[in-house]
């Protein structure tokens, strides 16, 4: 299940630092099953197996494929140093601390707007995991924020990812295209936008509310 993270993919020679953190702006995240935490060093290894899966880099646009250990260290580094975004996330199992994928909000250029992204490896698919992170993002950049929407983008093939977007309660606004760095092409994505006052009244997710660490 993938959203369009514009953060997928930022190559640097240097490995991450330790101690790196991400903004006091992205708390850690907790939700029934997740905790959504900054990257780690630790997940390099993670990440590059399970992003180096064709079926999750054709659905988002800045994924190379293959993608290997270099593109994983890289993509640590940059996300702890805020490179890539103001909130780049690890999602994991909050039983076992397993690493499933990545999620974040992507400033836009209008300043009242935030887009949401993530990518879950294949063993992660079909569980709610994408669904029950992409709503702790929702809740957070709104009771966060001075933003009015948040956007979402994903390819008109990836039903899975529809369902989620539409479960957040983002509103379809209609079809554009975007550059796949894995196909190398021009791709259709399907747009989708969830204002504040909507938001406001569709708050009560199913599930318990994310908490945010202090």
């Amino acid at each position: 299940m993938q959203a369009d993270p514009q953060w997928s993919r930022s190559r640097d020679d240097s490995s991450p630092g330790p101690g790196e953190r991400l903004s006091p702006e992205c708390p850690i995240l907790l939700t029934e099953r997740l905790v959504l935490r900054p990257p780690h060093v630790e997940d390099i290894d993670a990440i590059a197996d399970l992003a180096n899966d064709a079926r999750i880099a054709t659905m988002v646009s800045r994924m190379p494929h293959p993608y290997t250990r270099k593109d994983a260290v890289d993509f640590v580094r940059n996300a702890k140093k805020g490179a890539i975004g103001k909130c780049v996330y690890a999602v994991t199992l909050a039983e076992t601390g397993t690493f499933c994928g990545c999620c974040g909000l992507d400033p836009q250029p209008e300043a009242d707007t935030l887009e949401l992204g993530y990518w879950l490896g294949a063993p992660f698919w079909g569980k709610g995991y994408a669904t029950e992170a992409a709503h702790a993002l929702v809740d957070m950049a709104f009771r966060t924020r001075d933003i009015d929407r948040l956007h979402a983008r994903c390819r008109v093939t990836n039903a899975a990812s529809r369902r989620v977007i539409e479960k957040c309660g983002l509103q379809y606004q209609g079809e554009t295209t975007v550059a796949s760095l894995a196909l190398g092409r021009q791709v259709p994505v399907r747009w989708y936008r969830l204002d504040r006052t909507t938001w406001i009244s569709l708050r009560s997710w199913s599930g318990k509310p994310a908490i945010a660490s202090t």
